[in-house]
């Protein structure tokens, strides 16, 4: 597996080996030895999946009771995905990467506790699937605003076009977000 360092310390880009011929392509997902190699997580306590249409924005997701790792990854499709980091003692407090995950690069990202987390379909589709490292509380999941000007994450959809979920336009702001110490 190749693992790509970020500008946010402890979020991984990972790339498993693609094996193709003929009939497809074939590559391992998860392997318990791999990922204790590498310090990540092997614990996982819940397996999510999502569907989404095209220009579905979903997030900035985050808990602050039950706080999760999540490993994110899609079957099919593209999305744009986004990891924001919101400890506020961290250097790097309030800053965000990008990557696109897809179903034909099989990139997966790490991203620890502390971090929201969001993304929006650039396919037709996109089957989204991730682990995460805590069971889901409503009580303490958070959602920051996804457009809040001063997270400026250039979303590759405009607010027009965005298919944002009632709760998801209602996220807070930044400035009045409850986060990490």
């Amino acid at each position: 597996m190749n693992v790509i360092e970020t500008a946010l310390p402890g979020v991984l880009i990972l790339e498993p080996r693609i094996f193709r011929d003929a009939r497809g392509s074939f590559c391992e997902i998860y392997n318990e030895r791999t990922m204790a190699a590498l310090g990540l997580p092997t614990n996982w306590v819940q397996d999510n999946f999502s569907l989404s249409k095209q220009y579905v924005v979903r997030g900035i997701h985050y808990q602050v009771q039950n706080t999760q790792g999540k490993l994110v990854r899609v079957t099919h499709g593209a999305v744009w995905d986004v990891a924001v980091d919101l400890r506020q003692k961290s250097p790097t407090f309030g800053r965000h990467i990008g990557v696109e995950l897809s179903g034909e690069n099989n990139r997966m990202l790490w991203i620890p506790q502390g971090f929201g987390h969001g993304f929006v379909v650039l396919s037709e589709s996109a089957g989204f699937a991730y682990k995460v490292t805590d069971y889901y509380s409503p009580a303490g999941e958070r959602t920051l605003l996804w457009n809040d000007p001063d997270l400026a994450i250039p979303w590759p959809v405009t607010a027009e076009q965005a298919i944002v979920s009632e709760k998801d336009r209602q996220g807070s702001s930044l400035r009045e977000a409850e986060l990490f110490p």
